[in-house]
């Protein structure tokens, strides 16, 4: 009560020194405190909501640039159906996987970009896009160009990713309820190591990192998997039937001789590891054994490793299609390449992949640094 009177006193002060005129206006909208302040909450929110839906006032160079600049993505593009492939030779329709283990729900123009170009080139296959940040639950996705633009292709479907559920029944379910393992340096890596060996033992199909660009129909790549140099396997790309014995032996590796610790210890070593054992030799080479390729290194990295800068060396369209004579996919070592920055549009041979084999993909990236440069003037 004290604290309101002291506030009342000072209001009579104010108004005492107020001009007549104004000291009436005051006493009438004091005495009518409801109405006013109605009035005097409407105007405001109306100006906030003027101010936040145009912009009223805002700098648009001093604003910070984002990459997603609209959420909405038009189908007016090319996209292929299931129909296209009529009157030619049926494709196995197994599914092809992918799977972000983090958080993350709002992907790059590289993950938008792997996920067309399977869907573009698996016509008759559903391209699975799981992640691990989806809410549980809903069954709506977050507001974000990629899942606009993903949702034009009938073939590709985005879930949420339940990992109990996944390793469940396997081997590894109880490695992953072990809340240690989250502390570990690599865990999200070998999380994902773990997923995609039960994923394709469960349920078979086409396993492909998001950051893979995919040339041409993977489905006669069948119990296969590539070399990525210097007679090491990678788990990046993996074909294989439902229950095979070779992705059985995997799990049992994971878990058996498993180390967290060791950076690939539970990714390419492990396949490594389980091929050579599979195979009975020391050195790997291309060649099918029991059943199992293991591919030649242009089939599916084509760019080793060592050589990731020259994804962004220009090269004439002769010189593209040379190198990728042989080429099923493309992979782009994300992990050393994601903070170069890329020309579009550009000669780059990173660029020209966007623009032959993810089309709407790379007109996202055009308008939107199209839009950056115009904002930057």
């Amino acid at each position: 009560m004290t604290a309101v009177s002291g506030e009342q006193a000072l209001a009579g002060e104010r108004m005492l020194s107020m001009p007549s005129g104004l000291l009436k206006l005051a006493r009438v909208v004091l005495s009518h405190k409801p109405f006013f302040l109605f009035i005097l909450i409407f105007v405001v929110v109306s100006f906030a909501y003027q101010k936040l839906y145009w912009g009223i006032g805002e700098d648009p160079k001093s604003s910070v640039p984002t990459y997603g600049l609209s959420a909405e993505i038009s189908c007016a593009h090319d996209v292929p159906s299931p129909l296209d492939i009529a009157g030619g030779p049926s494709p196995s329709t197994g599914n092809v996987f992918f799977v972000e283990t983090s958080e993350q729900t709002a992907p790059s123009y590289l993950f938008s970009c792997s996920v067309e170009s399977a869907a573009r080139t698996h016509p008759a296959s559903r391209v699975v896009v799981l992640m691990k940040g989806l809410a549980k639950g809903n069954t709506s996705l977050p507001k974000h160009w990629a899942f606009s633009l993903l949702s034009c292709f009938p073939n590709v479907e985005i879930r949420r990713l339940d990992l109990k559920e996944l390793f469940s029944g396997t081997p590894l379910a109880q490695w992953f309820l072990q809340p240690q393992r989250q502390q570990e340096p690599h865990f999200l890596h070998v999380l994902s190591d773990a997923c995609r060996i039960v994923l394709i033992w469960k349920f078979g199909g086409i396993y492909l990192d998001t950051d893979f660009i995919v040339l041409k129909n993977l489905q006669n790549l069948t119990n296969a998997l590539g070399i990525q140099g210097d007679s090491v396997l990678n788990g990046a790309f993996l074909s294989f039937e439902a229950k095979h014995k070779f992705m059985e032996l995997c799990m049992q590796d994971f878990v058996e001789d498993y180390n967290g610790w060791v950076w690939g210890h539970q990714g390419p070593e492990l396949l490594t590891r389980v091929f050579k054992k599979w195979c009975s030799l020391r050195t790997i080479t291309s060649m099918s054994c029991k059943g199992v390729s293991a591919l030649a290194q242009e089939v599916v990295y084509p760019i080793p490793w060592q050589d990731w800068k020259k994804l962004f060396a220009a090269v004439s369209a002769l010189e593209l299609q040379k190198l990728l004579k042989n080429t099923y996919a493309v992979h782009i070592w994300n992990k050393l390449s994601h903070g170069t920055k890329l020309e579009i549009p550009s000669q780059a041979l990173l660029a020209q992949l966007y623009s032959q084999f993810c089309p709407a993909t790379y007109a996202k990236m055009k308008q939107d640094s199209e839009e950056l440069s115009r904002r930057a003037v």
